[in-house]
């Protein structure tokens, strides 16, 4: 593959993905506490801040699992499925459906929605966030001694796929809202 390990290939394209999720997922998060939960402006704003909050703190915990206990592939594979399920959990807390018992379009009680929206952003944070110090020195690892520019290449591929996945999700995903 013009030099480069056959899973570098994965890499840079689940690290687009994820971050084309998570950035698409947040630009529209506020929007979701506010008219769907029906959340004032300084709760929605506060909750988004302090999901934040808890994506970058949960680096920590991720490097701790892959040096002491999984290993970085074992840490990015897991912690990748719990951030699908987060990302699943999501969308199905927004589903008018599940308490909307009368069918009037609008759900009967947000305590179900609620619970599991904090639940998909706890998980997601996990998922970002336990992946995040993985994802960048397991690519590295993929490269043999001799192997020092395809391995540089990868780091400038790797961080064009992060910042593509979070631009172009973040202009998409409010035009799909709409």
């Amino acid at each position: 593959c013009g030099g480069y390990p056959l899973s570098i290939f994965f890499i840079v394209i689940n690290e687009f993905c994820e971050r084309f999720s998570y950035y698409g997922m947040r630009a529209v998060l506020v929007l979701y506490f506010k008219y769907f939960l029906r959340w004032d402006e300084n709760f929605s704003t506060a909750i988004y801040h302090a999901f934040v909050a808890l994506c970058y703190f949960t680096p920590i915990l991720g490097a701790l699992i892959a040096d002491s206990w999984l290993g970085k592939f074992m840490t990015i594979a897991s912690l990748s499925v719990v951030y699908t399920i987060g990302q699943a959990v999501m969308a199905v807390s927004s589903i008018n459906d599940l308490t909307d018992h009368n069918r009037d379009g609008s759900p009967d009680s947000f305590q179900l929605h609620i619970g599991l929206s904090m639940l998909g952003l706890v998980l997601i944070a996990l998922g970002t966030g336990g992946i995040k110090p993985c994802v960048s020195s397991f690519g590295g690892d993929q490269f043999e001694e001799h192997q020092e520019k395809q391995r540089t290449a990868f780091f400038s591929i790797f961080y064009i796929s992060i910042n593509a996945g979070s631009l172009i999700s973040t202009i998409i995903t409010p035009i799909l809202r709409g």
